[in-house]
């Protein structure tokens, strides 16, 4: 068996956990394999007896059986960069906070990976999103995939934002806003929920599009299918405005029009119980632990 681990070693207690998981993986006669910027930053000589590594995460292939990623969602999140539409399936083990995609207890380890050996576990699927880019002269760039949402946000301005939204070409508003959020099921929980978004269903096939702080009060989220083609065209006091995919910040000129629609890959998440997003919900947003019930 052969599997990737991928970590943020920017938090210090990332380390222990990741050599810990290494370890019980190198145990078990499983091949590990890191990328290149995590070896450097842990020191080369701790991992080098009992541990092979790739480059690049950009170097991932059909060969890997798993990805484990050691932190919190974000770092899930800058791990399906890399996987892209390899169909690798992910496992997050939680070194973090809250967590939703992350959901394994890092006391849990050897738990998991039992159940990754003995094949204990089941796939959810989960949409991603790609966003186009086109300018006047038509010329189309592709800026990437999002498994969380796309925020479109002002740049270097207080003031609010124009976006003019359409729905497989059928113009459906002009939000007045700070930005606007379109969320898959698996975003719903982050950015979009903290913006007044309805939560959806890990397996629904749908979309949210949220507006962030909205100047015309009756702008509400509203879901949408997932086959459905979203058209923005932004204008504001200054030239230029941000668009985020997950934790990837990219800076455009109003002269660009945004396409986004769903990804025709998948990213494949490991679940270990089933209605575990049931139970995520209950555990993350304290549902039913008010005292008073």
């Amino acid at each position: 068996m052969k599997v990737a681990v991928f970590t943020n070693l920017y938090k210090s207690y990332s380390s222990k956990h990741l050599l810990s998981t290494i370890k019980k993986l190198r145990n078990k006669s499983i091949d590990v394999f890191l990328d290149e910027k995590s070896i450097e930053n842990m020191g080369k000589k701790k991992y080098s007896s009992f541990s092979k590594y790739i480059e690049s995460f950009s170097k991932l292939d059909k060969s890997f059986d798993f990805v484990i990623c050691i932190g919190g969602d974000g770092t899930i999140l800058r791990a399906t960069s890399f996987i892209k539409n390899l169909s690798i399936p992910v496992i997050g083990i939680n070194t973090g906070r809250l967590g939703f995609l992350a959901k394994i207890k890092a006391i849990k380890i050897d738990e998991a990976i039992n159940a990754i050996i003995n094949k204990n576990y089941e796939i959810s699927e989960r949409t991603l999103v790609t966003v186009l880019s086109t300018i006047k002269n038509g010329k189309t760039k592709k800026l990437g995939h999002a498994l969380n949402e796309i925020s479109i946000t002002r740049k270097n301005t207080t003031s609010l934002i124009t976006i003019e939204t359409k729905l497989n070409d059928n113009y459906l508003n002009t939000y007045w806003a700070d930005g606007l959020i379109i969320a898959t099921p698996t975003g719903s929980t982050g950015y979009s929920l903290s913006c007044g978004g309805p939560i959806i269903m890990p397996e629904s096939k749908n979309l949210v599009i949220t507006p962030i702080a909205p100047h015309n009060l009756n702008a509400r989220p509203l879901v949408i299918p997932d086959n459905t083609k979203i058209a923005l065209k932004i204008s504001g006091r200054e030239n230029e405005f941000f668009v985020s995919l997950d934790s990837k910040i990219i800076a455009l000129s109003n002269e660009n029009m945004i396409s986004i629609k769903k990804a025709s890959h998948t990213i494949k998440m490991i679940e270990l119980e089933k209605g575990n997003f049931l139970k995520t919900l209950r555990d993350k947003l304290l549902w039913g632990k008010d005292k008073r019930n």
